[in-house]
């Protein structure tokens, strides 16, 4: 790749004249409509490997079907590490006889109703000189999933955050906005939603680790990236707190928690929170603060400690001073569900990367099909567990209903 000299002040000039316009351009793409998923919808995430490492945490898809519990949607992640809009990464020696084609056909074949696109980070190592080819990439790809009759979110490159000097971050990282307005452009012009995540990365990576290597997100940053595109589409965020006051009028109990018990005697109340959604389960080496996290306030008790339990398995113990601030319950009683149901999650898109990448590709749908070409039934035999799975998730993603009562410590039951 040729280098560029550019001067201390030039390039300060360069920079600043980047960030204005992908600033401008992430302005125009703003839309105050949430986005929504309907029954019989195909999501597809295709990109290169901000899509294609989520296989193994699931956070994407979880976070999009637990939103939407009640729409039987499916999702397949066609992300391909190292991959562009020409389809480079997917090169191969036998069917089809090229990268692009090879590319189209995994779009084609996976019948999308919604796709979200992540490209523009390896393109943007070509700098300035390769925008034009890039733009043209884009928009070609974009004509085909029109064609599909498919709607398109982009999202923007995600920043180097790597202090190795000999990846030249600042360098990449301004071609890395290049590219990102670049995007935005095309998105506003063609009417699409564009998602910045490029801005709330580099303000995440000051305070966690959100990287593998400076490049590669970690479970942490595929937290956050879920996060980034519920914000993005509109989707309200965060968990309302229930409160609960106690007075001699009654106990009075706000409107996302239902008393289950009659009467005012707190030590045979028990009430149920109304969940609208499964919570993202939060990543091992997660540090930040339970933004998901249900928050119980209770007003009104005597002196002493209390117990929360939930289906009667206890949740935490507090002491009345604590309870009327308001108690955070990082680890819910739906802590087990969301667990399970990632992990099916993860097991479907593991049988569906088997199934369209098969490491014998050549022997069995390539040009020594004749050897093993019998096998391609194999492959399509995937079709039925990852159905079935499914439909396991399609039950497992509606938050179940749970009985929660309070108890002073020391307190009979």
């Amino acid at each position: 790749m040729r280098k560029l000299k550019i001067s201390t002040c030039t390039g300060y000039i360069l920079l600043l004249f980047i960030s204005l316009l992908y600033k401008t351009a992430i302005a125009q793409n703003q839309s105050g409509k949430a986005f929504e998923l309907k029954d019989g919808d195909r999501v597809v995430f295709l990109g290169n490997s901000i899509f294609e490492n989520d296989f193994q945490y699931g956070y994407l898809e979880l976070a999009l079907t637990t939103r939407f519990h009640d729409r039987f949607a499916t999702f397949r992640n066609l992300g391909w590490t190292g991959d562009n809009v020409f389809g480079d990464a997917r090169s191969t020696f036998t069917n089809p006889p090229t990268a692009y084609d090879h590319l189209i056909q995994n779009i084609t074949k996976a019948q999308p109703t919604v796709v979200f696109l992540a490209y523009g980070g390896v393109e943007a190592q070509d700098g300035e000189e390769g925008l034009p080819r890039f733009k043209k990439g884009l928009n070609n790809l974009l004509n085909k999933i029109d064609s599909l009759g498919a709607k398109t979110i982009l999202l923007s490159p995600i920043p180097v955050l790597s202090s190795d000097s000999t990846l030249n971050p600042a360098k990449r990282n301004a071609d890395i906005q290049l590219y990102a307005a670049a995007i935005s452009q095309i998105a506003s012009a063609r009417g699409k939603q564009f998602i910045d995540i490029y801005k709330p990365f580099q303000e995440i990576s000051k305070k966690e680790t959100i990287t593998e290597n400076g490049i590669h997100l970690n479970e942490t940053g595929y937290y956050y990236l879920a996060g980034m595109l519920e914000k993005g589409l509109g989707l309200k965020s965060g968990v309302e707190p229930v409160t609960i006051n106690i007075s001699k009028q009654g106990i009075a109990l706000s409107a996302n928690a239902k008393k289950l018990t009659p009467g005012n005697d707190l030590s045979g109340l028990k009430f149920a929170i109304q969940e609208d959604y499964l919570p993202l389960p939060y990543p091992a080496q997660y540090s930040g603060v339970a933004d998901q996290a249900q928050i119980i306030k209770i007003t009104g008790l005597k002196k002493g400690f209390y117990t929360l339990k939930a289906d009667d398995s206890d949740l935490v113990t507090a002491s009345a001073k604590a309870w009327e601030e308001g108690v955070t319950i990082k680890r819910g009683i739906s802590a087990d569900q969301v667990k399970q149901l990632r992990r099916m999650i993860v097991k479907k898109n593991d049988l569906f990367f088997f199934q369209y990448r098969p490491m014998n590709e050549t022997y069995i749908i390539g040009f020594r099909a004749y050897e093993q070409g019998k096998h391609v039934k194999d492959l399509d035999d995937q079709s039925i567990l990852i159905k079935f799975l499914e439909s396991q998730i399609a039950l497992d993603r509606t938050p179940k209903a749970h009985s929660y009562q309070l108890s002073q410590v020391g307190e009979r039951q």
